[in-house]
């Protein structure tokens, strides 16, 4: 016969009072308290999440400062991954082309119906 391993009560209390406190910590962090502040529902899209799928339901900073976090959730919006996504895309776009308002623009001189009026006037 063998011998069963019988679970160590003393380790198994270190373990759950590590994810306690582990979860304790978390609960302090910025996603925590948003996710208490606002409904789970996307900022953009307005997609709604359950406990199911919250992993996918993101918090964006709205001044893109990931150190401004005041507690009223003033600087966070709820937003999906795919919404969050776009959002910093957009971000990186507008930086990419904010350089170019120094340099002016090559405009279009080509004017495609510029002789219509005189085409219809023209006679068979």
């Amino acid at each position: 016969m063998t011998k069963v391993n019988q679970p160590d009560n003393a380790s198994n209390d270190a373990i759950v009072a590590a994810a306690k406190r582990n979860s304790d910590q978390r609960a302090k962090g910025y996603r925590e308290k948003s996710l208490k502040l606002y409904p789970w529902i996307c900022g953009r899209c307005s997609r709604e999440f359950d406990r199911l799928n919250l992993k996918e339901l993101t918090v964006h900073h709205r001044d893109h400062n990931h150190d401004n976090n005041p507690d009223d959730g003033s600087n966070w919006e709820l937003l999906c991954l795919y919404c969050h996504d776009n959002e910093h895309q957009r971000q990186l776009e507008a930086e990419a082309t904010s350089g170019d308002k120094d340099q002016p623009g090559k405009t279009g001189t080509h004017n495609p119906f510029g002789d219509l009026k005189q085409l219809l006037n023209k006679k068979p």
